[in-house]
């Protein structure tokens, strides 16, 4: 699948996730159920509107104001993506314990078991499995080839891990910068939120004789609640990005450690 592709579907995916926070911010925050003395025939309000009913956090919620529906779009955009991840990795793993196949492959190789290792690989399915079987496959090709020297095998059984690595290594770390753009400009867009609700509330302040309640509320919530969202949406991207960044590291790890165990029994038996 082609780059361009890939950033399409990303961005469908991203539109959709706006898309949809907007309508959660509309007929779920903005319910007149959540608020006071409404008209429950009315779908479409204001922040600055009706108040909310004492105690409902949907209500309160919405008087966020339009930053509230753009800090869901990116908690969707994080719990949607690190689906994607999890079962593309769970992909990438394959059927069985990785662990366990690496330790497998590592044992048929030292016994000179090529094609058991073969076997294994096909099985075990997935991109580790892949590379390893791409560099069994390269290593029974060199050791029949009588024209080559030792060094020229060993260096192509490497060049074929390497380049077998680099095909698969995209599909791992794929998506893994959503998350992490996700992690770094939620609090931030937060942050303005904050800033503006702040504004209200200063401003209600600033009145002369009496504040005005009602907008210094309002204002309050507003800088809260984008606090909130913001806070969850950033701290949610960077577990997501740690926990998935650390799974790429150990299966790219386990594709090294195979790929080193097949280079050096080759040297050490030939």
């Amino acid at each position: 699948m082609s780059k361009q592709k890939l950033s399409m579907g990303n961005g469908i995916m991203i539109g959709a996730c706006l898309f949809v926070g907007i309508l959660i911010y509309m007929f779920v925050l903005g319910n007149p159920a959540n608020f006071e003395h409404s008209d429950e025939h009315s779908f479409f309000r204001f922040p600055g509107g009706e108040h909310p009913i004492q105690g409902n956090l949907m209500g309160i919620m919405y008087k966020g104001g339009f930053i509230v529906p753009i800090l869901l779009a990116i908690n969707l955009v994080v719990f949607v993506f690190s689906i994607e991840r999890m079962i593309t990795l769970g992909k990438v793993s394959g059927t069985g314990n990785v662990k366990d196949f690496v330790q497998s492959i590592r044992g048929f190789i030292s016994n000179s078991q090529t094609s058991e290792a073969i076997e294994a690989c096909d099985k075990q399915q997935g991109s580790i499995a892949n590379v390893i079987r791409t560099g069994l496959s390269e290593l029974q090709r060199v050791e029949k080839d009588s024209a080559m020297d030792k060094e020229e095998k060993i260096a192509a059984i490497q060049k074929g891990l390497e380049e077998s690595t680099a095909l698969e290594l995209p599909m791992m770390s794929k998506n893994l910068v959503i998350l992490s753009t996700c992690a770094s400009i939620s609090v931030l867009i937060g942050l303005i939120g904050t800033v503006m609700g702040m504004i209200t509330a200063f401003s209600a302040m600033a009145q002369a004789g009496s504040p005005d309640t009602v907008a210094l509320a309002t204002g309050v919530s507003e800088a809260l609640v984008n606090t909130l969202f913001g806070i969850l949406g950033s701290t949610l991207g960077i577990v997501f990005y740690n926990f998935f960044s650390a799974k790429v590291d150990a299966l790219t790890f386990a594709i090294d450690e195979a790929g080193f165990s097949i280079v050096q029994t080759f040297a050490t038996k030939h």
